[in-house]
């Protein structure tokens, strides 16, 4: 495997038959289907085609960004809260009708500017297209916008040029290409007379005539946008919070409807009954849990952000929780995407230093060639060429594949030095028939194992050239990439490596990193379009990792494994993988990536190294843990409520509390459970998922205990202490506050309450909030005083019915969702910021 052989780069796989034909029939058949030659088209001519085949660029699909702002009113959530916006209205609750309204597009709006600042993707494709263009027109060389490029045109490309749409090369010398940016690979290929170069690479080295077969979407770099505009995934977050508000609404719906259809059969006046209903749906309304749950995720990725990772789009976060499937790309990634000299291999009676310093002479630091840097790299000591002038430097060429120093060192005679293609440099070689044997073994084996080979030969001043050995070079593994993937692979997430290298550099790299060398070629995998059959699909499963991947192919693996039921992150920095971030369930654009990579993800790492990815999903665990936590809470509480009014005008005609005491109880619930997203938790090792049938399961098994303790409460009101009704409406008040706070610490734990310390925060919320319930309760602001005797019974009786409630919490665990609680390990402690250590 050589540095600089000839090598045809693999035509992407695509959609559009006639580009995909252009790549591989003869030159001179791709002219005459053009119906163009070497010397270009007439300006007309292009004019027509440009007509026929529209410009050069990728279209920009445009989303109105009014009907994107209405998109977030738009729900069963959203509908519930516009509902109690227009029945306030109706009915004159002004305050409420301005609370809810406000609440509502706050939501929207938070959710619109974080869409908004998420990136377009499509946007950061465009600009990496070249601006202009060197075409033959009319016989002479103009230089147009590179839109304006046609199928059948001549264009000239140098070195450092982009080039600007997907083109066959014509007559001249081998130039060498950088495709990085398309197909991840570390080094530069080289291309000759015939071969195709795609839209977005880079010239390296070289000059040459090439003839344009496709442009704009039609080109290869086009089909990667079209897959990053095509990748939409709705993430489980938005799947939960529907199931939640589809859960919410038939609760409500169900209970109001009795209400109103029980009191107006009794003769109860019709504007009190329905007030009333309107405010039992106003607190049975989860008004506050896009908001809660948003700044949850808000200050998680606050938290992210002081660990170097920058979240995107907040959703990400609960996706991150849940990945059990890692899909890594190698270079840059896994790897350090710089080649590195290995152990050289050395002739009979040749030193390793000597055959890297030979090769270090016949280098120059100067070209900035990433080869010539890697040997240069490979001294020992930077000093040791200090003793050598280089008289004269022959730079590597695509006839000659070498590059030839003559050296001088001291007084004694010059001599010359040359490195290049193996093959060639063993052909100087005098005794090249004798050690041709020894030496392609050697290169052979480096192969096997991944590895690029340079050889070195030297001659004395006049003399015969004589080999001294061979260079291998390769992309070394990320000194974190190993005990990363360990970390991971302990937390219950499988990491699969994703290559555009070939299949053996895939499986060294592999071994290296502790992965499996269980390595699928993706030549063999269909594109996005394609659905594999069960055998392939199961291969795509189990496999270690991917080789020889184009994007196609990452997206098109993405959404196997999505489709088998996993939850897929990827990694990424290049053009290459931005279709594929996109799709994932959670893309993450490393350190350094692309604009293209960057817009398509989700989280954007700032530091290099897979480590802090480690960080993010423990850090989202927590954050999933909080937001189970609320979500649990939040439909207990409007069971709690619902169950209690409703069953108390039912059997005993009676309302237990006043509207304006539901409104209260609803706007100091909503307002301290905010902490929440403070809150200390200890993360699962294994990945996050909403189980709904457990959420639903713990917040009905609490919503039905509350309701008993109240009537309990009531009876003993009622019955035995006689209080007046005005008086027992405030003590069930108070009793549903106070006891409806103490359920925020039941629900953030699966074992016992005490189990994890509760943040600050959390604590100074709930004991504020309902200090200032007991006052109202007490001094009677907007209902008949009830007194400090009173106040201090309904503290004591919730206290105790929280503790029988989280005895029956803990059995309805091990019935529902029989898993131990989470405790700290080596591998899951932590700390968290606003409340200290977390304790289990």
């Amino acid at each position: 495997m050589t540095p600089h052989a000839p090598a045809s780069p693999a035509a992407p796989a695509t959609t559009h038959d006639a580009a995909a034909s252009l790549t591989t029939m003869p030159l001179a058949e791709v002219e005459k289907q053009l119906e163009t030659s070497a010397d270009g088209l007439s300006a007309t001519e292009a004019a027509k085609r440009l007509e026929q085949y529209g410009p050069n660029e990728i279209a920009e699909h445009h989303t109105n960004a009014l009907l994107t702002f209405l998109s977030y009113f738009w729900g069963p959530i959203p509908w519930m809260i516009e509902v109690a916006v227009i029945l306030s209205g109706v009915v004159g609750h002004w305050a409420d009708f301005f609370i809810i309204l406000v609440l509502l597009l706050a939501n929207a709006l938070v959710g619109f500017l974080e869409e908004r600042q998420a990136g377009n993707a499509i946007e950061a494709l465009r600009g990496k297209l070249a601006v202009t263009a060197r075409v033959r027109r009319d016989a002479a060389w103009v230089t147009p916008a590179a839109r304006d490029l046609v199928p059948g045109d001549v264009i000239r490309l140098r070195l450092g040029d982009i080039v600007p749409a997907d083109a066959r090369l014509l007559e001249g010398d081998e130039i060498e290409v950088d495709q990085s940016a398309l197909t991840g690979e570390s080094l530069p290929i080289t291309c000759a007379a015939g071969n195709p170069v795609y839209s977005g690479s880079i010239i390296r080295r070289g000059e040459i005539g090439a003839l344009v077969y496709a442009t704009g979407t039609h080109t290869y770099f086009g089909k990667t946008a079209e897959l990053v505009q095509d990748a939409h995934t709705v993430s489980h977050f938005q799947k939960a919070v529907l199931k939640i508000g589809n859960y919410l609404i038939i609760l409500a719906a169900g209970f109001v409807a009795v209400i109103i259809v029980v009191s107006l059969l009794r003769g109860n006046p019709v504007v009190t009954t329905l007030q009333f209903a309107l405010v039992l749906t106003v607190a049975a309304i989860p008004v506050a849990m896009p908001t809660v749950l948003s700044v949850t995720m808000a200050v998680g990725a606050r938290l992210l952000a002081a660990k170097q990772a920058i979240v995107s789009k907040l959703v990400a976060i609960e996706e991150l929780a849940g990945v059990d499937i890692l899909c890594a790309d190698k270079t840059g990634t896994l790897t350090r995407n710089t080649l590195t000299l290995g152990e050289p291999f050395c002739a009979e009676g040749i030193t390793a230093a000597e055959v890297t310093t030979a090769g270090a002479l016949a280098s120059r630091a100067d070209d900035d060639d990433p080869i010539d840097l890697a040997v240069l790299g490979g001294l020992s000591d930077a000093d040791d060429l200090q003793s050598y002038t280089v008289t004269h430097f022959v730079p590597f060429d695509p006839v000659h594949k070498r590059t030839e120093a003559t050296v001088t060192a001291g007084d004694e005679a010059s001599f010359k030095v040359s490195k290049g293609a193996p093959q060639v440099i063993l052909a100087l070689a005098a005794d090249a028939a004798a050690i041709a044997p020894t030496v392609n073994g050697a290169v052979n084996d480096f192969a096997a194992r991944g590895f690029r080979s340079l050889g070195v030969a030297r001659a004395e001043d006049g003399g015969n050239w004589h080999f001294l050995g061979v260079l291998p070079l390769f992309d070394p593994p990320r000194e974190d990439a190993a005990s990363t993937i360990a970390t991971a692979q302990a937390m219950g997430v499988r990491v699969k490596m994703v290559t555009g290298d070939a299949l053996a550099i895939a499986k060294e790299t592999a071994t290296k990193v502790g992965l499996n060398s269980s390595i699928l070629d993706a030549a063999g995998l269909g594109d996005s379009k394609k659905t594999e059959d069960e055998a392939t699909g199961q291969a795509i499963e189990k496999a270690d990792g991917f080789a020889q991947v184009f994007p196609e192919h990452k997206y098109h693996i993405v959404d196997v494994l999505q489709q088998r039921g996993h939850i897929v992150g990827m990694t990424g920095d290049g053009v290459n993988d931005a279709p594929a971030l996109k799709k994932a369930d959670c893309g993450i654009a490393v350190s350094g990536a692309t604009d293209a990579a960057r817009a398509a993800a989700s989280i954007v790492l700032l530091t290099p190294g897979l480590s802090v990815i480690i960080d993010a999903i423990k850090e989202s665990r927590k954050i999933f843990q909080r937001m189970n936590s609320y979500a649990t809470y939040r439909i207990a509480e409007t069971l709690r409520v619902l169950l209690f009014v409703t069953l108390a005008i039912l059997v005993f005609n009676v309302f237990p509390v006043t509207a304006i005491m539901i409104v209260m109880l609803a706007l100091l619930n909503d307002g301290a459970i905010l902490s929440i997203a403070y809150d200390n938790v200890v993360y699962r090792s294994q990945p996050e998922a909403w189980n709904m049938k457990t959420v639903l399961g713990i917040a009905t098994v609490l919503g039905v205990v509350g309701p008993i303790a109240a009537f309990g409460l009531f009876y003993l009101g009622e019955k035995v202490f006689h209080l007046e009704h005005p008086q027992l409406q405030t003590m069930m008040y108070l009793m549903l506050s106070v006891a409806g706070h103490l359920t925020i610490f039941l629900t953030r734990t699966r074992g016992p309450f005490w189990s994890i310390r509760p943040a600050r925060i959390l604590v100074l919320a709930v004991l504020g909030t309902q200090i200032v319930a007991t006052l109202i309760a007490v001094y009677g602001l907007f209902m008949t005083p009830l007194g400090w005797g009173w106040a201090a019974l309904v503290w004591g009786y919730a206290i105790v019915w929280a503790l029988l409630s989280d005895r029956i919490k803990l059995l309805a665990y091990r019935i529902l969702d029989p898993v131990p609680a989470p405790k700290p390990s080596p591998v899951n402690s932590g700390t968290q910021a606003a409340g200290g250590k977390d304790n289990a």
